[in-house]
C-alpha cells in the first residue's frame, strides 16, 4: 500500500530529501472521532455502526518517532501519543517502520482494529451475539446478548442490552457492565435465560429469586417460582386437637397467663370435666364437643361454633357467648348464675333447638338470641332479658319468667305450662 515517493520541501528538509520515505498513516475520519463524543481509536470500541476508515494519509517519515507524531496530529487532527502496525503492534522507534507499512495512531487508547470492528458492527447477528460482562453486586457474569434478548424479549435486561449503550449503561473499570443486585439472586435467572430451565442451588432463598425475576421484568420464571413457592409450602393442618394435646398445653400454662386458643379446631374433642376457665376460645370450632362438667366460668365463647356440643352440667357462670352457634347443642342443667352478679351473656346467639332443660340462667341476656324449638323446661329465668328473642315453638313449661324482659319477642307457638309465676302482659306485647 504504500510505496516511496518524493516529498515536497514542505514536508521535509531538504537534506532529507533521498532517506525519506513515504507511509500511509491510516485512522478513522474526525467526523467519526466526534460521534462517539470519545478520542483516538478507543472510539471504535463503542460499537458504533456503518464506521469506515477514512481514504489514508501519505506522510512522509524521517526524523524521530515524536516528529512523525507531531506529523500526524496535524494531518488527522488528534493529539496523536501512540503508533501502531497493521496487527496491532505498538512502534516505539522509527526505524522498526518498513515501506508499505499501514500506521495506525491513537490518542493513548489500546489497538482495535478497525476491519474487524467494522464487519462486528455491520452484522445484525454478530451485534445480538457478542460477549458481554455484566457486574452483579460486585460479582462478574459473562454471557451474551443473544442470552439476555432472546428468551424474554420483554423483559428490562433485554431492553437494556438489545441495542449497544442505548439506555447508557454504565460500566466499570474493566467495562463489565454495573447493575446493582444481589449475585446470588442473579444467578438461576441467567440460568434460566440460558437453558430455560428453572434451577436453585441449596441454600439460596427462591423468594428473593423471584423478587429479582420480578424487578428484571421476567413474567414467565416469575410465574414458575410463584407456583414453586406455593408447592413447596407444607399442607395446612386442620385435624382437631385432642384431649391430650390440650391437657398438655394446658400444663404448661401458668394460672396467671392468659390462655389464647382463638380460631382453633377442638371440633370431636372430649375436653369433659375440664378447668377451662377465663379460657379466650373466640371463633374456635367446638363443634361436637365434650364438655360435660367442664367449668367454663368467664370464658369467652363469642362466635365459636358449638353445634351439636354436650355441656349438660358445665359451669357457665359469667360466659360470654354472643353470637355463638349452638345450634343442636345439649345444655341441660347447667349454671348461668353468678353469685357474684356477673351475668352471662348471649346476645345474639343461635340456640335453635337446643335443650337447656333445668339450666340456672338468673338474669341471663338472651336478647335478639334465636330459641326457635328449643327445650327450656324448669328453667330459672327470673330477671332474664329476652327482649326481641325468637322463642318460636320453645317450650317454657314450668319456668320461672318473674321479672323477666319478654318486649318484642316471638312467642308464636310457645308453650308456657305449669309456670311458677304468672306472666304478666307487660312482660310481652307480641
Amino acid at each position: 500500500m504504500f510505496s516511496p515517493r518524493r516529498t515536497c520541501p514542505e514536508e521535509a528538509p531538504s537534506e532529507d530529501l533521498a532517506a525519506a520515505h513515504t507511509r500511509t498513516l491510516q485512522t478513522t475520519s474526525e467526523s467519526h472521532w466526534k460521534r462517539g463524543g470519545r478520542d483516538g481509536l478507543a472510539s471504535l470500541q463503542s460499537g458504533w455502526k456503518n464506521l469506515s476508515p477514512q481514504t489514508p494519509e501519505v506522510v512522509a517519515v524521517y526524523g524521530t518517532l515524536s516528529d512523525l507524531l507531531s506529523v500526524a496530529s496535524n494531518k488527522l487532527g488528534i493529539k496523536a501519543s501512540c503508533l501502531y502496525n497493521g496487527k496491532g503492534g505498538l512502534i516505539d522507534d522509527i526505524a522498526l517502520i518498513r515501506d508499505d507499512d499501514v500506521l495506525y495512531v491513537s490518542e493513548g487508547d489500546p489497538f482495535i482494529d478497525p476491519q474487524n470492528e467494522a464487519k462486528i458492527t455491520s452484522d445484525p447477528l454478530a451485534a445480538h451475539t457478542d460477549w458481554l460482562t455484566l457486574n452483579i453486586g460486585g460479582r462478574l457474569f459473562t454471557t451474551t446478548r443473544s442470552t439476555l434478548v432472546s428468551k424474554e424479549p420483554e423483559s428490562m435486561l433485554a431492553h437494556m442490552f438489545r441495542e449497544k449503550d442505548v439506555w447508557g449503561n454504565k460500566q466499570d473499570e474493566h467495562g463489565a457492565y454495573l447493575i446493582d443486585r444481589s449475585p446470588e439472586y442473579f444467578e438461576p435467572i441467567l440460568n434460566y435465560l440460558r437453558h430455560g430451565q428453572l434451577i436453585i442451588n441449596e441454600g439460596i432463598n427462591i423468594r428473593g429469586v423471584l423478587e429479582e425475576a420480578r424487578f428484571f421484568g421476567i413474567e414467565q420464571l416469575a410465574e414458575q417460582l410463584e407456583v414453586a413457592i406455593k408447592n413447596s409450602q407444607p399442607p395446612e393442618d386442620h385435624s382437631p386437637i385432642s384431649r391430650k394435646e390440650f391437657v398438655r398445653f394446658l400444663l404448661a400454662t401458668p394460672t396467671k397467663s392468659e390462655l389464647r386458643c382463638q380460631g382453633l379446631n377442638f371440633s370431636g374433642a372430649d375436653l369433659s370435666r375440664l378447668d377451662l376457665r377465663y379460657i379466650n376460645f373466640k371463633m374456635a370450632n367446638l363443634s361436637r364437643c365434650n364438655l360435660t362438667h367442664a367449668n367454663l366460668c368467664c370464658s369467652n365463647l363469642e362466635r365459636a361454633d358449638l353445634s351439636g356440643a354436650n355441656l349438660d352440667g358445665a359451669n357457665l357462670q359469667g360466659v360470654k357467648m354472643l353470637c355463638s352457634n349452638a345450634e343442636g347443642a345439649s345444655l341441660k342443667g347447667c349454671n348461668f348464675e353468678d353469685p357474684s352478679g356477673l351475668k352471662a351473656n348471649l346476645e345474639g346467639a343461635n340456640l335453635k333447638g337446643v335443650d337447656m332443660e333445668g339450666s340456672q340462667m338468673t338474669g341471663i341476656n338472651l336478647r335478639v338470641a334465636t330459641l326457635k324449638n328449643a327445650k327450656l323446661k324448669n328453667c330459672n329465668l327470673r330477671g332474664a332479658t329476652l327482649a326481641g328473642t325468637d322463642l318460636e315453638n320453645c317450650d317454657l313449661s314450668g319456668c320461672d319468667l318473674q321479672e323477666a324482659n319478654l318486649r318484642g319477642s316471638n312467642v308464636k307457638g310457645a308453650i308456657f305450662e305449669e309456670m311458677l309465676t304468672p306472666l304478666h302482659m307487660s312482660q310481652s306485647v307480641r
